[in-house]
């Protein structure tokens, strides 16, 4: 049997904090009166093509990219790309200096 060691520990302090797993398809800006003239068959346009990646967050930081797929009659997502440590790290604004604030997000177009 192996020692229970401090990593191990450490380990299990994180492995029960809940985190908000989401995918992106696409964004739209759009004005409250062009929301309100939404209705059942309505469509809006997404700035993402068909067959782009989908973006993967976890707690809205973007962490990964895949491709839709279907599970029986429910919908998943195929992980086809993982941001690297320093691609996550430069998302969040940490250097290697430490950390600084983030920069602006850019403006949605639409």
């Amino acid at each position: 049997m192996t020692d229970y060691n401090q990593s191990d520990m450490a380990m299990d302090l994180v492995m029960d904090i809940p985190l908000q797993l989401s995918v992106e398809l696409g964004r739209q800006l759009m004005t409250v009166a062009e929301v309100l003239q939404l209705g059942q068959g309505s469509v809006v346009e997404l700035s993402k093509a068909a067959g782009e990646a989908l973006d993967i967050y976890l707690n809205d930081r973007l962490v990964a990219r895949g491709e839709a797929v279907t599970i029986g009659d429910r919908y998943g997502i195929r992980i086809t790309e993982i941001q690297s440590a320093k691609e996550r790290a430069s998302q969040a604004g940490v250097s290697s200096f430490g950390s600084e604030p983030p920069p602006p997000a850019p403006p949605m177009e639409g």
